[in-house]
Protein backbone atom coordinates (compact mmCIF):
# COMPACT_ATOMS: atom_id res chain seq x y z
CA UNK A 1 0.00 0.00 0.00
CA UNK A 2 2.76 2.48 0.91
CA UNK A 3 4.76 1.38 -2.14
CA UNK A 4 1.74 2.20 -4.31
CA UNK A 5 1.51 5.62 -2.67
CA UNK A 6 5.16 6.27 -3.48
CA UNK A 7 4.59 5.30 -7.11
CA UNK A 8 1.55 7.58 -7.34
CA UNK A 9 3.73 10.45 -6.09
CA UNK A 10 6.43 9.52 -8.64
CA UNK A 11 8.94 8.85 -5.86
CA UNK A 12 11.58 6.22 -6.44
CA UNK A 13 13.52 5.45 -3.29
CA UNK A 14 17.28 5.71 -3.72
CA UNK A 15 19.82 3.38 -2.21
CA UNK A 16 20.04 4.71 1.33
CA UNK A 17 23.14 6.81 1.94
CA UNK A 18 25.93 5.25 3.95
CA UNK A 19 27.10 7.01 7.12
CA UNK A 20 29.72 9.71 6.62
CA UNK A 21 31.30 9.03 10.02
CA UNK A 22 31.71 6.57 12.88
CA UNK A 23 28.06 5.65 13.43
CA UNK A 24 25.32 3.46 12.01
CA UNK A 25 22.44 4.70 9.87
CA UNK A 26 19.70 3.01 11.89
CA UNK A 27 19.36 1.55 15.37
CA UNK A 28 16.50 -0.85 16.01
CA UNK A 29 15.47 -1.30 19.61
CA UNK A 30 12.23 -3.03 20.46
CA UNK A 31 9.69 -1.74 17.95
CA UNK A 32 11.39 1.62 17.39
CA UNK A 33 13.88 2.77 14.75
CA UNK A 34 16.24 5.64 15.46
CA UNK A 35 17.37 6.94 12.09
CA UNK A 36 20.56 8.97 12.05
CA UNK A 37 20.53 12.38 10.43
CA UNK A 38 19.98 12.18 6.69
CA UNK A 39 21.34 14.87 4.41
CA UNK A 40 20.24 15.56 0.82
CA UNK A 41 22.40 12.91 -0.84
CA UNK A 42 21.88 11.15 -4.12
CA UNK A 43 24.39 8.66 -5.53
CA UNK A 44 26.78 9.50 -2.67
CA UNK A 45 26.80 13.18 -3.58
CA UNK A 46 25.29 16.07 -1.60
CA UNK A 47 22.78 17.73 -3.94
CA UNK A 48 21.87 20.85 -1.94
CA UNK A 49 24.68 22.72 -0.23
CA UNK A 50 25.30 26.07 1.37
CA UNK A 51 23.64 28.51 3.70
CA UNK A 52 19.86 28.96 3.72
CA UNK A 53 18.44 32.47 3.50
CA UNK A 54 15.20 34.10 2.41
CA UNK A 55 16.62 34.12 -1.13
CA UNK A 56 16.86 30.32 -1.46
CA UNK A 57 13.97 29.10 0.71
CA UNK A 58 12.45 26.97 -2.07
CA UNK A 59 15.76 25.22 -2.73
CA UNK A 60 16.13 24.53 0.99
CA UNK A 61 12.62 23.04 1.02
CA UNK A 62 13.66 20.66 -1.79
CA UNK A 63 16.68 19.76 0.31
CA UNK A 64 14.46 18.90 3.30
CA UNK A 65 12.18 16.80 1.09
CA UNK A 66 15.19 14.86 -0.18
CA UNK A 67 16.26 14.23 3.43
CA UNK A 68 12.79 12.79 4.09
CA UNK A 69 13.06 10.51 1.05
CA UNK A 70 16.41 9.26 2.36
CA UNK A 71 14.82 8.59 5.75
CA UNK A 72 12.12 6.53 4.04
CA UNK A 73 14.83 4.65 2.12
CA UNK A 74 16.55 3.83 5.43
CA UNK A 75 13.24 2.59 6.87
CA UNK A 76 12.67 0.39 3.80
CA UNK A 77 16.20 -1.05 4.04
CA UNK A 78 15.76 -1.82 7.74
CA UNK A 79 12.19 -3.18 7.72
CA UNK A 80 11.89 -4.47 4.16
CA UNK A 81 8.25 -3.36 4.09
CA UNK A 82 7.09 0.22 4.63
CA UNK A 83 3.63 -1.01 5.62
CA UNK A 84 5.19 -2.12 8.93
CA UNK A 85 5.46 1.55 9.98
CA UNK A 86 2.91 2.23 12.69
CA UNK A 87 3.91 5.86 13.39
CA UNK A 88 6.44 8.48 12.48
CA UNK A 89 7.09 9.61 16.05
CA UNK A 90 9.50 12.54 15.70
CA UNK A 91 11.58 14.48 13.22
CA UNK A 92 14.47 16.73 14.15
CA UNK A 93 15.24 19.19 11.39
CA UNK A 94 18.46 21.18 11.17
CA UNK A 95 18.86 24.07 8.74
CA UNK A 96 22.29 25.42 7.76
CA UNK A 97 21.10 29.01 7.86
CA UNK A 98 22.50 32.52 7.92
CA UNK A 99 22.07 34.24 11.31
CA UNK A 100 19.27 36.53 10.12
CA UNK A 101 17.11 33.66 8.77
CA UNK A 102 14.12 32.77 10.97
CA UNK A 103 11.99 30.48 8.78
CA UNK A 104 13.46 27.10 9.73
CA UNK A 105 9.98 25.57 10.21
CA UNK A 106 9.06 26.54 6.63
CA UNK A 107 12.19 24.78 5.39
CA UNK A 108 11.36 21.52 7.18
CA UNK A 109 7.61 21.59 6.41
CA UNK A 110 7.93 19.77 3.04
CA UNK A 111 9.56 16.83 4.84
CA UNK A 112 6.75 16.73 7.41
CA UNK A 113 4.15 17.10 4.67
CA UNK A 114 5.66 14.20 2.73
CA UNK A 115 5.43 11.86 5.72
CA UNK A 116 1.78 12.75 6.15
CA UNK A 117 1.12 12.37 2.44
CA UNK A 118 2.73 8.93 2.32
CA UNK A 119 1.75 7.47 5.69
CA UNK A 120 -1.51 9.35 6.38
CA UNK A 121 -2.36 9.72 10.07
CA UNK A 122 0.62 7.49 10.92
CA UNK A 123 2.83 10.16 9.39
CA UNK A 124 1.85 12.91 11.83
CA UNK A 125 4.74 13.49 14.21
CA UNK A 126 6.33 15.77 16.76
CA UNK A 127 9.16 17.90 15.46
CA UNK A 128 11.83 20.49 16.01
CA UNK A 129 13.26 22.76 13.31
CA UNK A 130 16.35 24.73 14.25
CA UNK A 131 18.97 26.83 12.54
CA UNK A 132 22.59 25.80 12.88
CA UNK A 133 25.94 27.36 11.97
CA UNK A 134 26.97 24.46 9.71
CA UNK A 135 26.10 20.90 8.73
CA UNK A 136 28.14 17.91 7.53
CA UNK A 137 29.47 18.24 3.98
CA UNK A 138 28.00 21.77 3.87
CA UNK A 139 24.50 20.35 3.29
CA UNK A 140 21.57 22.77 3.51
CA UNK A 141 19.51 20.49 5.74
CA UNK A 142 19.76 17.41 7.92
CA UNK A 143 16.83 15.49 9.39
CA UNK A 144 16.76 12.53 11.76
CA UNK A 145 13.74 10.47 12.74
CA UNK A 146 12.21 8.20 15.34
CA UNK A 147 9.86 5.63 13.81
CA UNK A 148 7.62 3.06 15.47
CA UNK A 149 6.88 -0.17 13.62
CA UNK A 150 5.07 -3.46 14.05
CA UNK A 151 5.86 -6.87 12.59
Amino acid sequence: MIEEKLKSLDIELPNPPTPAGSYVAVIRTGNVLFISGQIPMEDNKVIYTGKVSDDNLETAQKSARMCAINIIAQIKRELGDLDKVSRIVRLSGFVNSVPEFFQQPKVINPASDLFFEIFGEKGKHSRIAVGVASLPLNSMTEIDAVVEFSD
